[in-house]
C-alpha cells in the first residue's frame, strides 16, 4: 500500500518533518507560488502551511484527496475554514506553540519603549553619543494595564510582577478572584486607561475589539503612557495613535502588528518614541519547533482517523456517529451563552439529554466550552485548551447526562451561574433527517427557531406594538428579518423576541431598538 502523501508548502521544523516521515511520504513545494502549489496538490492527503500559502476554494478544488490542512502556527487568516469545512477537509493549527514567544515579545517592546532602545541604538551606530536625549523610565512602581487576561496576558503579568509593577487588567471574561491569585486587579476599561503607565494589549481580533484602543480611549490616558500591541493589528487604531503621539497625549508605543500586513510604510514610523517590529511575536526557534511538532502530530491523528484535539472546524475518528452532528450545535450554543451572559460564568453545566446520552458525550462538553471562550480570548480555542481556559478563569464545569428528554429526541443545553448570581441558559436540538439546528430555549423561554448566522435577543415588558416597532426600525436600517419568535412568561409579564436576520444589526440600530421598546436586555450574536 502506498503511503499517504503530506505536502509541506512552507518551511517546517526538522523535528516536525522527522515525525511525518515516520509514516508518510513527505513532499515540499513553494506554497506562495500558485503555479507550483496547485499542481502539487493533485494527489496529496495532507497540506501543511504557515502564513504565506493561501488555502482558498481554488486550492481545495485542486486537491480532491485532501483530508487535512494544518497551519504551523496560531492564526488562520490565510485558510478559508468555511470552504474547507464544506469540502470535508479538517483544519488544524498549533494554538499553544507561540504563547511564550508572544508574551516575551510584548515584554521586549515594553522595555524597549521605556528605555528608548531603538533610537539610542540608531544614534550610536551613526557615531552620536546622546545619553541625556534618550533618558527613559523605570518599570518599578509603575502601573501596567493588561487588556485581555488570557493565557498570553497571564504570562505577561507573571513576568512583569518581577519588575515590581502594579498590575491591573480589563477582561470581562475573567473572574476577579482568579486574577487576584496571580496578583492582578480586574478593573473596567476606562479605569485601566486612566490609571496605567503602560498598556499592553492581548485580545483576539473581532468586531468587538477592532479599534478598541481608539480615539476615545486615547483621550482618557496619561500623557506619559506607552501603548504596546503584540496581539493583532487593528485593535489599536493606528491613525488615532498617530494623532495622540503627535499631540503629546501618548508618550510612546511598541507595535509588532499592523492592521494591514506586510506594513513597510506607516505614519507611526516618524516617531523616535515608537519601536516597531514586523510581526515577530511567534518568530523564535522554540515557537517554530513547537508549531512543527504539534501540527505533525495532528496530521498523524487525522490521517489515521483518530479524534484531533486541535481541529478548528470538523471532527472525526473517536466520536460516535450519533454524537458528531451535535458538536457544531454545542459550540454555537456556547457562543450564544457568552453573548447573552455578557461575561464569564462562575459555573457552567453542559447538559446532554436523550438518546445520544448513551454514548460517550464528553466531547460535547468540550465543544460547548470551545464556543463559550471562542472570540473572547486571544488564543485560538480548541478541544485541548478549552478546559484549561475554564480552569484558568476559575470556572467550574460539569457535564450532566440523562436519557430522559420529554420534548425532543435529543437536547443539548448550556447553563451557567454568573458571578452576581444571575442564571443564564440556552438549549438546542437537531431535527429531521437533515439534522437542522434549532434553538428551543433561552433563559427559560421556550421556542423553536432555526439557528442563523446572525441572531438577536430582546427582552422587554409584554405589551402591544413591540413587534411592529422592531420590524420598522430594522427596515429603516436595511436589515431583513429571516425569522422571529415571541415568547413570554405570562400575559403582560416579561417577553423575549428571538430574531434571525440576513445581516448583522448595526450597533446603533440595536441600541435604538432597545431604547424605543425599553428593553431590559438586548444581545446580538454572530454564528459565522
Amino acid at each position: 500500500m502506498p503511503k499517504p502523501v503530506v505536502l509541506v508548502a512552507e518551511e517546517l521544523s526538522p523535528a516536525g518533518v522527522a515525525l511525518l516521515e515516520e509514516d508518510f511520504e513527505v513532499r515540499s513545494t513553494d506554497g506562495a507560488d500558485r503555479s507550483l502549489l496547485l499542481p502539487a496538490l493533485a494527489d496529496v492527503d495532507a497540506l501543511i502551511v504557515r502564513s504565506a500559502t493561501r488555502v482558498d476554494a481554488e486550492a481545495l478544488a485542486a486537491a480532491p484527496k485532501l483530508k487535512v490542512v494544518a497551519r504551523a502556527g496560531v492564526g488562520l487568516d490565510n485558510v478559508d475554514v468555511d470552504a474547507a469545512t464544506k469540502a470535508g477537509v479538517l483544519v488544524v493549527n498549533a494554538p499553544t506553540s507561540n504563547i511564550v514567544s508572544a508574551a516575551e515579545q510584548a515584554i521586549n517592546l515594553l522595555l524597549a519603549s521605556a528605555r528608548n532602545t531603538a533610537p539610542a541604538h540608531q544614534a550610536l551606530i551613526k557615531g552620536e553619543w546622546k545619553r541625556s536625549k534618550y533618558t527613559g523610565v523605570e518599570l518599578y512602581d509603575k502601573t501596567v494595564g493588561i487588556v485581555g487576561l488570557g493565557r498570553i496576558g497571564v504570562l505577561v503579568a507573571q513576568r512583569l510582577s518581577a519588575f515590581g509593577t502594579r498590575l491591573i487588567a480589563f477582561d470581562p471574561f475573567v473572574q476577579p478572584a482568579r486574577a487576584a491569585q496571580i496578583g492582578v486587579e480586574v478593573v473596567g476599561l476606562e479605569e485601566l486607561l486612566e490609571r496605567s503607565d503602560f498598556i499592553t494589549v492581548h485580545l483576539p481580533k473581532n468586531k468587538d475589539t477592532i479599534g478598541l484602543i481608539g480615539e476615545d480611549a486615547l483621550r482618557r490616558v496619561k500623557p506619559s503612557v506607552r501603548i504596546i500591541n503584540a496581539a493583532r493589528g487593528g485593535i489599536v487604531d493606528e491613525d488615532a495613535l498617530y494623532r495622540a503621539l503627535k499631540e503629546g497625549r501618548v508618550a510612546g508605543a511598541g507595535i509588532d502588528v499592523f492592521a494591514k500586513e506586510p506594513c513597510t510604510d506607516s505614519p507611526l514610523f516618524e516617531f523616535e518614541s515608537v519601536v516597531v517590529a514586523p510581526h515577530l511575536g511567534a518568530s523564535t526557534h522554540e515557537a517554530q519547533e513547537k508549531a512543527g511538532t504539534q501540527v505533525a502530530r495532528s496530521v498523524k491523528l487525522a490521517l489515521s482517523g483518530e479524534f484531533v484535539p486541535d481541529a478548528v472546524n470538523v471532527q472525526g475518528g473517536a466520536v460516535a456517529e450519533d454524537v458528531k452532528p451535535g458538536l457544531p450545535l454545542a459550540e454555537k450554543l456556547g457562543r450564544i451563552f457568552t453573548a447573552v451572559a455578557g461575561g464569564i460564568a462562575s459555573r457552567i453545566d453542559v447538559e446532554v439529554r436523550g438518546e445520544i446520552a448513551a454514548h460517550d458525550v464528553k466531547v460535547v462538553e468540550l465543544a460547548a466550552l470551545k464556543g463559550v471562550f471562542g472570540g473572547v480570548v486571544e488564543e485560538a480555542v480548541t478541544y485541548v485548551n478549552a478546559p484549561l481556559l475554564a480552569k484558568e478563569r476559575g470556572v467550574e464545569v460539569n457535564l450532566v447526562t440523562s436519557d430522559d428528554s420529554s420534548d425532543w429526541r435529543n437536547v443539548i443545553a448550556v447553563r451557567g451561574i454568573l458571578a452576581d448570581g444571575q442564571r443564564v441558559s440556552v438549549s438546542g436540538t437537531l431535527t429531521g433527517p437533515r439534522q437542522h439546528e434549532k434553538l428551543v430555549e433561552l433563559n427559560g423561554y421556550g421556542m423553536e427557531i432555526a439557528l442563523s448566522e446572525h441572531m438577536a435577543f430582546l427582552s422587554y415588558e409584554d405589551r402591544p406594538g413591540i413587534v411592529g416597532t422592531v420590524g420598522a426600525l430594522l427596515g429603516e436600517a436595511g436589515v431583513n428579518i429571516a425569522g422571529m419568535q415571541v415568547s413570554r412568561d405570562a400575559e403582560g409579564g416579561t417577553a423575549l423576541i428571538t430574531l434571525t436576520v440576513d445581516s448583522a444589526i448595526p450597533g446603533e440600530t440595536l441600541e435604538a431598538i432597545a431604547a424605543e421598546i425599553r428593553a431590559e436586555s438586548s444581545r446580538q450574536v454572530d454564528l459565522l
